[in-house]
C-alpha cells in the first residue's frame, strides 16, 4: 500500500485537506496512508518538504494547492490536473494512471484541464509576464512548488501528481507590493497590509478580488478531497512513474 505525501505551500490549502492546524515544516499524519506537509512558498521549501517526506517513508507524492492561470480561458476555481510539469526547461512526468483515476472520481460540474503546468522561481504578478510565460512554455498554469516536488519524485522513482486550482486569472494577479506583507505560509501581516492600503500601494478592490479567487479555489480543492479522499485515491496506482 502506498503512503501518500501531500505537499501544500499555503495554510489555506492545507486546511482543505484537514481541519487540524498544520504546523509549518512538520509532517502531519492524516490517516494510516496519508500525511501532509505545509512547506511554505517557493521551490526550495517544497523540495525540502518532499525530501523529508521520503525520509519519513512516503511512497507517493502530490503537489496540492493553487496556481495562476496562463490560459485566458481559465477562471478562478478551475482545476488543473496536468500531464506534465515544466521545471528549468525540463518536462517532468506525472503518474497518468493516478491522475486519470482521480479525475474520474470528481463531480461533473468541476472544470478540469489536462494541460502542462510550469513552475516559476518568483511570483508572476503581471499579465504580460503571464502571457510571455505561456508563449515560451505552452503551459496553461503556473505555480512555484510543483516542479521541485516532481524532481524529487522522479529521482526517487515514485508516483507523482499535481492537483492545482486556479486562484488568479490571466487578467488579474496579486499586487507585487503585497508580497512584502505575506508570511511564508500565506498568512498576512495585518499592520504591514494596513500600511500598504493607506499608502495606496495595494487597493481594497484588489484585495477583494483576491479573496473571491481564493474562496473559489478552496471550494474546488475541498471538493477534490471530499470526492477522492485525503490520499487522492493513490492506493490503486501502479508502480510506474508515468
Amino acid at each position: 500500500m502506498y503512503v501518500t505525501g501531500l505537499v501544500t505551500a499555503l495554510r489555506a490549502e492545507a486546511s482543505c485537506v484537514s481541519s487540524m492546524r498544520a504546523p509549518l515544516n512538520e509532517m502531519v499524519q492524516i490517516d494510516d496512508y496519508t500525511v501532509l506537509w505545509l512547506s511554505g512558498m517557493g521551490a526550495e521549501a517544497a523540495r525540502t518538504a518532499a525530501e523529508e517526506l521520503l525520509r519519513q517513508g512516503v511512497t507517493a507524492l502530490a503537489s496540492f494547492g493553487v496556481a495562476g492561470a496562463l490560459d485566458p480561458r481559465l477562471k478562478s476555481g478551475d482545476l488543473v490536473l496536468p500531464g506534465a510539469i515544466i521545471h528549468s526547461a525540463d518536462q517532468l512526468p506525472v503518474n497518468i494512471t493516478w491522475r486519470d483515476r482521480l479525475q474520474r472520481l470528481l463531480p461533473a460540474d468541476i472544470t478540469v484541464i489536462n494541460g502542462v503546468l510550469t513552475d516559476s522561481a518568483v511570483p508572476v504578478t503581471d499579465e504580460n509576464a503571464k502571457r510571455d510565460l505561456a508563449h515560451v512554455t505552452g503551459a496553461c498554469a503556473v505555480d512555484m512548488e510543483s516542479g521541485a516536488i516532481a524532481v524529487v519524485a522522479a529521482k526517487a522513482g515514485i508516483p507523482f501528481i499535481a492537483v492545482r486550482v486556479i486562484v488568479d486569472p490571466v487578467q488579474f494577479s496579486p499586487p507585487q507590493a503585497l508580497l512584502g506583507a505575506v508570511y511564508p505560509d500565506g498568512g498576512v501581516n495585518p499592520l504591514h497590509l494596513m500600511a500598504l492600503v493607506l499608502k495606496r500601494s495595494v487597493h481594497l478592490r484588489a484585495l477583494m478580488q483576491m479573496g473571491i479567487g481564493m474562496r473559489a479555489a478552496r471550494k474546488t480543492l475541498s471538493r477534490v478531497i471530499q470526492s477522492a479522499g485525503v490520499g487522492l485515491n493513490s492506493q490503486e496506482t501502479d508502480r510506474s512513474v508515468a
